[in-house]
């Protein structure tokens, strides 16, 4: 997206659109999942489409403490115009589970300081920031597994994922079933280390999704893979 020219639209102008969606019905289905914000998703992604990338209001928004201004900060943003520190910054302001989802997966996965981010974060004190170290792990799992002690994963995870809280486990459970999924030579101990500790096993999963318990995620993709289902 080209960005707009400096100041053609004022934080207060946006602030007011953002009062203006503010919807009880979906503040309430947003409280269910942790988020403090009463705007529809859809309409947050039409408001940012009209402003174009805005790169100073951007910040504006972020330095509001509002959760769907810092949403829409992270829609309007460009991702690699952010430095080191500042988005280290903005991880450890990120509570809630939304904007700490955006955050990782439109801005620093596509910021030169991702690979460093991940390292600084993978072991953090803040189970929330060291998530996000989590989720940039999965992500090369996937993408670009070379480098990564995948064995050396797998032994954090069996000693530190059944107690960890539960941001942070989900993280830990994604990047187990990823292992699982992309890596064939790690896929038994990956559903071994699953079926024992027996995380996310009861989960409540909506027809036709596929269960967050690793072994059946593992399974089921590897299946659909093997099937053509899958690319």
């Amino acid at each position: 997206m080209a960005e707009t020219t400096p100041n053609e639209t004022t934080l207060a102008q946006v602030m007011a659109e953002l009062v203006a969606l503010e919807d009880p019905r979906a503040r309430a289905v947003n409280e269910r999942h942790g988020d403090d914000h009463g705007v529809n998703l859809g309409k947050l992604r039409a408001l940012a489409k009209r402003l174009r990338t805005q790169q100073e209001l951007a910040r504006e928004l972020w330095a509001t403490d509002d959760t769907a201004a810092r949403l829409l900060a992270l829609l309007v943003c460009r991702p690699k115009a952010f430095g080191r520190d500042e988005l280290d910054g903005m991880m450890r302001q990120a509570r809630s589970p939304k904007v700490h989802d955006w955050l990782v997966n439109y801005v620093v996965k596509k910021n030169p300081h991702a690979e460093e981010l991940r390292l600084a974060w993978f072991a953090d004190p803040d189970p929330v920031v060291a998530s996000a170290g989590w989720a940039l792990t999965s992500e090369r799992v996937t993408k670009k597994p070379e480098g990564l002690d995948l064995t050396g994963l797998l032994d954090v995870i069996e000693t530190e994922m059944k107690d960890a809280p539960e941001r942070l486990q989900w993280a830990m459970n994604n990047c187990l079933a990823q292992i699982g999924i992309e890596h064939a030579e790690h896929r038994a101990r990956a559903v071994a280390i699953g079926e024992r500790l027996e995380v996310l096993k009861d989960y409540p999963t909506s027809p036709g999704c596929t269960s967050p318990f690793a072994p059946v995620w593992i399974t089921e993709m590897v299946r659909r893979r093997s099937d053509g289902k899958v690319a």
